[in-house]
């Protein structure tokens, strides 16, 4: 069996790149890949995905609220040059992460 490192996906690449003019390479750098990794951070330490490597829920409610001010003062500071999808983007994945911060503190 092949190791983890080693599989390839659907299109013949290593995990985390895509095929592009014939080559793996890796995705394009957006807004909204960003801030959906960002999402996924405070998601892992809000306990709600697990450790990709361990498998393991763990909460984390300092790094979580730590993740979800960054993404709050990165909102703040695109505010006017987003388009309407990325400006959505934002807003609701900050409501979201808050709400879930919110839930996850009360347990």
């Amino acid at each position: 069996m092949a190791d983890k490192s080693q599989r390839k996906d659907d299109c013949g690449c290593e995990p985390g790149m895509v095929r592009k003019n014939g080559k793996c390479v890796m995705p394009d750098v957006t807004f909204a890949a960003f801030f959906m990794a960002l999402n996924t951070s405070a998601l892992f330490h809000l306990g709600e995905i697990p450790d990709p490597v361990t498998g393991l829920q763990q909460k984390d409610l300092l790094m979580a609220k730590h993740t979800i001010d960054t993404m709050s003062m990165l909102g703040e500071k695109t505010k006017g040059n987003l388009d309407a999808e990325d400006t959505e983007l934002v807003d609701n994945s900050i409501y979201d992460l808050k709400m879930r911060y919110i839930k996850a503190e009360s347990e």
